[in-house]
């Protein structure tokens, strides 16, 4: 499975982006999926992330009330809509998907995750 994900880009403090990771073969609602990012001289952290079956969320502190995250499962996507952006937010973001057994697993540590993509970058002035 190859995840590209697309949708960075610059935007003002306070604006919206919505991020999209399209996975390159069917996975259907097989995979749970999540979103990680990166900024500058900091390691990965979580931001959030969805069960297979696109019914169970988990989001990080800094995130909740602001980004929301949804999955399609026929369309082998999943989406990050981004709201009331500020400078902190400023990272490469990355989408990650694992095969699950269980249809309500939600995995926030990155080590859970089995593929990658490539990262998008999202740049928010002040």
């Amino acid at each position: 499975v190859q995840l590209q994900a697309s949708g960075g880009g610059l935007v003002q403090a306070g604006g919206s982006l919505r991020l999209s990771c399209a996975a390159s073969r069917r996975t259907g609602n097989m995979h749970s999926m999540g979103w990680f990012r990166q900024a500058p001289g900091k390691e990965r952290e979580f931001v959030a992330a969805v069960s297979r079956n696109g019914y169970n969320t988990k989001y990080a502190d800094s995130v909740k009330g602001r980004f929301t995250i949804s999955k399609d499962g026929a369309r082998n996507t999943v989406a990050l809509q981004m709201n009331s952006l500020t400078s902190e937010d400023t990272a490469v973001y990355y989408c990650a998907s694992n095969y699950e057994r269980l249809m309500d697993t939600v995995r926030v540590s990155p080590d859970g995750y089995q593929f990658w993509g490539q990262g998008t970058l999202v740049t928010v002035s002040s």
